[in-house]
């Protein structure tokens, strides 16, 4: 590899290196100690720690080449190697174009400078087709050759950065360096002759966490199957560390969260990561988040700059962040001051004139905005005007949902933006939130709560008129604290549109929401047939959904979402979620509001197996540790937690509250997000802590829970007492004191503010983790749980075999940005189905596993093998139809593995086999193997359509038939052992094919004589009797005589022309006939009976798995 060059000092230089070869202008040397006998004694240990240790040009490799000018001690190094090969091919290259023009040069600086400037033309042509493009591109191309040279992955492995730290073996720290590539977690590692080698790859990873003792004072710890890695002393440990979150989360989300990550074209091509890719993303991703954006949004500019405020008249210090559609500024404490503009709002974008570096925005409502300091601040009015003028361009097309500071507010603006599209029609959309339909305010006689709820629509208007109303407003402590006390039942769905992003989803994508009801009406799936199950058990007591109005659109808002995003569908819980939404926002802001919730608040939550739900569980398990340690020390197994909090979580409490005092929560969840759940969450346990230390089992904790649920009250709810479902009438005597939600509220804010957003995404990230490998854990359980019914391998064998076969599917995806295993996994099938492997990858398995894998047609093996095993021919076998095979040949009978290799020789798993490259013998192409895989016997059409039928549990949109899962299990059930005698007959080419096989496993056996002798006595038998046979009868006596049973089947083998009788008959023979001859020859039937070592068999293929990988 030709390095930047780069001076060295050649007297010292020689202490460490050995000179090979040399001229006039070069010098290749050796690294001392390699590849001399013993490592070079003492000194090559000295030597090969210090490459270990030191971050050097030498650590790299132990050959290089230094361009020398005579008369001077000083050098440069010009290019290096891991092997003398490579070199050597340097030098050669050198000799042969450079040195006859270095000799047109009269001084020794233009020399340099001509060999300085053609290296780096050298590098730069280099840097063309490299992957290396990093900060420090030479330092990074040399750790990328050390990586390459010590791990041996294939090519298209991508490093994405690398660290120098310790990893701890035992109790002994090991220096060396961390590698961190798109698929594996690498540590290399060489100090005084011991060599350290680790590779994890990211799927395998089940913990990953930030951790500190007595011994080691920050370190990350790793686990891996069982195995826990600790590394320490990085010099940037927080950085590291979430560079292998974001690495370890990607690679979970490609191979086993496939909704998740099909809906993330970000990441689909692993050779484009890049350290800074990673880090630019989590930024972005942090941005939307804070300020719930549109997940498409990606952070462009950052400016520190100080923002004033007018009614504090103040100025906070904070960052200015810009996106392509968004001006957001957060304060340094997030709490003081927050502010969200929409370029779509901007009317002008100014810079003021004094020294002050000020940048005025301008927009709807004569509002104007000023940032101060803002570095760069010609540039940046210059980027924003360009921006502004863009988004003025966007928004003459579409209609605008103006929000100003002046505005009336989002109700108005969308009644107008309704009027103007014409699909929408009032008949069909509702145009008003059903509790002003439904409880329409009596401003005549005002109660005192009603009084109350007057003066916070009071508050709430004094802060509107300090802090601006709409999208543009500033959020404070104040507004906050006016969420804490429950936000007026008028302005409630305004806000939360506001507070939950959903009004910009909205504003850009105007008459979205009619065309997409207009669409979806009349499907019928399984998603709208659960809705309808459910669409009367939503808050079946409130008289909204007792009537047409509300039932119509709540079924219209959940059709419409289950065919927006088809992936989510329709989950149980969305339509409790949606009736609440439904009750205070209109229907179009209703849809927009469950967008919102499904797809940024609470990713992950509705999808078939609700990993967000479970992943935030986990997270709230993390807090109670931290926050009621009393609590975990009295409940000893956490799983209560997670039974009970589940439908916390899912339904943001609105299934345990009553109706009054569960808005309130959504109030503070559409402000907070899942902080705001989680706090809650804390503060409940917190108020019942006795109660539950005094608990004796889970289901006294969960009757003492649903008992203080009964009575959280809302003394302030203006609701009428027919609606409520609180106990505001509790009884008196019954003893239990009633809660007031406000002060539940206030009580979390106080105990648990302190909740960091940053905290919980970390957590997040952390415990999806270990719920997703729990998931697969749970999967790999059930699916051996099957199939050792069927299988004679111990346990512990079926286990690692398993392994195997996964890994497998998952290396064949690593390299691959659309793999097909991966479009085949889906975790909702049976377990048995979820993985795949095609014929590709059986045959790579093939190779490592089977014990006839040393014959010269494996690959014609391996190929009839899986045609064997593809029984509904879609080209792919499950993990239960790969184990069969493995266990027959490694624990099968005599009987049992001759009708397998006779079963490979016949019809549907035969099929002639003819590779195009005659040099590669019986190798085949990945081409050819597939083309081989897919060719199979032609059926009559209605025959092809039965068997579809019956192999197809999954028929028509999205419905799955039950009935006919329960037939194929119970066709598995009554499944009878296959009689020997219905076996079709081998024809003439099938048996010389089978002969052969039989020649290739007995090579290089100890026995191959006689197994050669035995082999060929049995031909000659079966030759003869067949021919004996062919005498005894006539042509028109065939059907009775000789073969018995299978001559029915005979017939349709031999006759398949009728048109020439008089060619010569073919030869067949039936599997009764070869088991007889066989079992007769001894030296035959010890070579299939003789015991074969799975267990080595199966760690050999753990540890060469990845190698055959390379070689492929």
């Amino acid at each position: 590899m030709w390095l930047k060059p780069e001076e060295v000092l050649l007297k010292n230089a020689l202490k460490l290196w050995l000179m090979e070869r040399s001229n006039d202008y070069f010098v290749l040397q050796r690294r001392r100690g390699y590849g001399e006998e013993g490592g070079g004694g003492l000194t090559g240990l000295l030597v090969g720690t210090l490459d270990s240790v030191l971050d050097s040009t030498a650590k790299v490799a132990p050959f290089r080449i230094l361009h020398q000018t005579p008369d001077s001690q000083v050098y440069l190094s010009i290019a290096c190697g891991a092997n003398r090969e490579e070199i050597t091919k340097h030098w050669d290259w050198l000799e042969q174009n450079i040195m006859k023009t270095l000799s047109v040069f009269d001084s020794n600086e233009d020399i340099t400078n001509f060999v300085q400037g053609k290296i780096r033309g050298l590098i730069a042509e280099e840097g063309k087709h490299s992957f290396a493009k990093e900060d420090d591109p030479e330092k990074f191309r040399e750790a990328l050759l050390k990586f390459e040279k010590s791990f041996g992955l294939p090519e298209q492995e991508k490093l994405v950065t690398y660290y120098s730290c310790s990893y701890w073996k035992g109790r002994v720290p090991c220096q060396g360096w961390l590698y961190l590539s798109t698929n594996f977690l690498s540590f290399y590692s060489f100090l005084l002759g011991s060599e350290i080698k680790l590779v994890i790859s990211w799927d395998a990873i089940s913990k990953l966490e930030k951790t500190s003792n007595v011994i080691l004072t920050e370190s990350i710890h790793v686990c891996s199957q069982g195995e826990n890695h600790y590394f320490s002393m990085f010099l940037h440990i927080n950085e590291t560390y979430l560079l292998m979150e974001q690495l370890a989360n990607y690679a979970i989300k490609r191979l086993f969260d496939k909704e998740t990550f099909d809906n993330d074209p970000v990441l689909d091509d692993p050779l484009q990561i890049t350290k800074r890719g990673l880090e630019y993303r989590a930024h972005s991703e942090q941005f939307n988040a804070f300020f719930r954006l549109p997940k498409e949004e990606t952070l462009k500019e950052v400016h520190e700059c100080f923002l004033w405020v007018p009614f504090g008249h103040f100025s906070t210090h904070g960052k200015m962040c810009i996106s392509e559609n968004y001006i957001c500024f957060a304060s340094q404490d997030c709490n003081l001051c927050s502010v969200i503009i929409p370029l779509r709002e901007v009317l002008a974008v100014d810079k003021t004139d004094d020294s002050s570096k000020s940048v005025i925005i301008s927009i709807k409502g004569k509002t104007a905005f000023r940032f101060n300091d803002v570095k760069d601040s010609e540039q940046v009015v210059a980027k924003l005007r360009l921006k502004c003028g863009a988004a003025a361009t966007q928004c003459d097309v579409s209609t605008e949902v103006a929000l100003s500071s002046d505005s009336t507010g989002l109700s108005g603006n969308v009644e107008e933006q309704s009027l103007t599209c014409p699909k929408e029609s009032s008949k069909t959309v509702n145009t008003e939130a059903l509790m002003t339909v439904f409880h329409p305010q009596n401003l005549e006689n005002l109660d005192s709560k009603m009084l109350k709820e007057k003066m916070k629509e009071q508050s709430w208007n004094i802060l509107f008129s300090e802090c601006g109303r709409g999208v543009s407003m500033f959020r404070t402590k104040k507004t906050r604290d006016l969420v804490v006390r429950g936000i007026p039942e008028t302005l409630r769905g305004e806000l939360w549109m506001l507070f939950s992003g959903a009004v910009n989803d909205m504003a850009t994508n105007p008459g979205y929401y009619a065309e997409v009801v207009e669409q979806s009406l009349g499907t019928c799936n399984l998603a709208t047939e659960e809705i309808e199950r459910d669409l009367r058990r939503s808050l079946p007591e409130h008289p909204a959904f007792q009537s047409d109005t509300g039932i119509s659109a709540l079924r219209r808002v959940l059709t419409a979402y289950a065919y927006r995003n088809p992936k989510i569908g329709y989950c149980q819980a969305m339509n409790i979620l949606t009736s609440v939404l439904l009750l205070y926002a209109k229907e179009e802001e209703a849809f927009w509001l469950l967008v919102a919730v499904c797809e940024r608040m609470l990713p992950d939550y509705f999808n078939r197996r609700i990993i967000g739900a479970l992943v935030d569980q986990a997270v709230f398990e993390e807090l109670i540790r931290d926050h009621l340690p009393q609590l975990t020390e009295h409940m000893t197994d956490m799983t209560f937690f997670s039974s009970v909090s589940l439908s916390w979580f899912l339904t943001l409490f609105i299934s345990v509250l009553p109706i009054e005092s569960a808005v309130n929560v959504v109030d503070c969840f559409f402000y907070d997000g899942i902080k705001a759940i989680l706090q809650l969450g804390l503060a409940i346990l917190d108020y019942n802590l006795e109660k539950l230390l005094t608990c004796k089992d889970d289901a006294e904790a969960v009757t003492a829970l649903n008992r203080f649920f009964d009575n959280v009250i809302n003394k302030d709810s203006p609701l009428p007492s027919s609606v409520q479902q609180g106990s505001n009438m509790i009884d008196e005597k019954s003893g239990h004191s009633r809660v007031d939600i406000t002060d539940l509220i206030r009580e979390s804010n106080e105990k648990y503010g302190s909740i960091r957003y940053e905290d919980i995404h970390s957590m997040r990230c952390r415990n999806r983790l270990y719920v997703i490998q729990t998931l697969e854990e749970t999967t790999k359980q059930n699916v051996l749980r099957v199939v050792s019914q069927d299988v004679k391998m111990k346990p512990h064998e079926l286990d690692e075999l398993y392994v195997i076969f996964k890994k497998e599917l998952f290396i064949s995806c690593y390299w691959c940005s659309s793999c097909p295993g991966l479009k085949h996994h889906d975790p909702s099938l049976p377990y048995l189905e979820q993985y795949q492997i095609d014929c590709q990858q059986f045959r790579v398995l093939y190779h490592l596993l089977s014990p006839w894998a040393h014959s010269a047609n494996r690959d014609s093996l391996a190929l009839w093998t899986f045609r064997l095993l593809d029984e509904n021919s879609d080209c792919l076998i499950n993990f239960r139809e790969f184990s069969s095979a493995i266990d027959i040949m490694y624990n099968g009978s005599f009987t049992e593995k001759l009708k397998l290799l006779f079963k490979l020789h016949i019809p549907p798993a035969y099929t002639e086999v003819m590779s195009k490259d005659s040099s590669k013998g019986d190798e085949l192409s990945t081409e050819e193997l597939l083309y081989f895989s897919q060719l199979h016997i032609s059926k009559p059409a209605n025959e092809k359509e039965t068997e579809s039928g019956k192999n197809s549990p999954e028929k028509g949109k999205g419905k799955i038939d039950i009935q006919a899962y329960l037939s194929q299990w119970q066709d598995e059930i009554f499944k009878k052992e296959e009689n020997i005698k219905d076996l079709p007959r081998m024809n003439q080419s099938q048996f010389i094919q089978f002969s052969k096989t039989l020649y290739n496993l007995f090579h290089e056996d100890p026995e191959e004589e006689s197994l050669y002798q035995a082999i060929a006595i049995v031909t000659n038998l079966l030759l003869r009797m067949e021919e004996v046979g062919r005498k005894l009868h006539s042509p028109t006596s065939s059907a009775k005589g000789f073969s018995g049973p299978s001559e029915g089947k005979t017939e349709s083998h031999m006759g398949k022309d009728p048109s020439s009788p008089r060619e010569e008959p073919q030869w067949s023979f039936a599997f009764e006939q070869i088991l007889a001859s066989l079992l007769n020859e001894p030296a035959l039937v010890r070579f299939f009976e003789k015991p074969i070592d799975l267990k080595t068999k199966l760690e050999n293929a753990k540890t060469s798995q990845l190698k055959s990988r390379t070689k492929i």
